[in-house]
């Protein structure tokens, strides 16, 4: 396996939260950054304003008109993300669930991502188009600290995964 391939991905187990590994060929600090700043959250997931600093607020543009709002609990650079969304009104089963980061150096430039969705298991009614939601936004954000460039939110190969999952 190189560098930039995933690694066995453990997702949501039937009374688990989702989870998945990946491995990319940058920096922690990119990676971390890429976690933080509304500009590199936008290039790879979906537009968002605020502050993605410990103690901030998020606020994702996903289905208008009110925002996904998460708090940021902790960002210790370069190894950790962890977020508490507090209000999700197009999927309120996100309310309270927390998304974290740990980012672990591999060696040279590269990194490794453990994701963890808490709360975000086989019994909420989003389970399955969440679970492709994030294995599609973790691949952008692979790509985005890789090559510059992911596919986020509207991005044509978002559109296409949708039209595909609608089908």
């Amino acid at each position: 396996m190189t560098n930039t391939e995933q690694s066995p991905a453990t997702h949501a187990k039937v009374n688990g939260d989702y989870e998945k590994t990946i491995r990319v060929q940058a920096h922690p600090d990119t990676l971390f950054d890429a976690l933080t700043t509304p500009s590199s959250l936008a290039a790879w997931w979906t537009d968002v304003t605020g502050s993605g600093d410990t103690g901030g607020e998020l606020q994702f543009s996903f289905d208008p008109p009110e925002p996904c709002v998460i708090h940021v609990d902790q960002a210790t650079r370069p190894f950790s993300v962890q977020w508490t969304v507090t209000s999700c009104d197009f999927l309120p089963d996100w309310v309270d669930t927390c998304p974290t980061f740990t980012i672990t150096p591999i060696g040279g430039d590269a990194s490794e991502l453990q994701f963890r969705h808490q709360g975000l298991t086989h019994e909420l009614e989003c389970i399955e188009q969440c679970m492709r939601g994030w294995d599609h936004f973790l691949e952008s954000l692979r790509q985005y600290v890789e090559v510059g460039r992911g596919m986020p939110r509207g991005s044509n190969a978002d559109n296409a995964r949708r039209l595909q999952e609608s089908a």
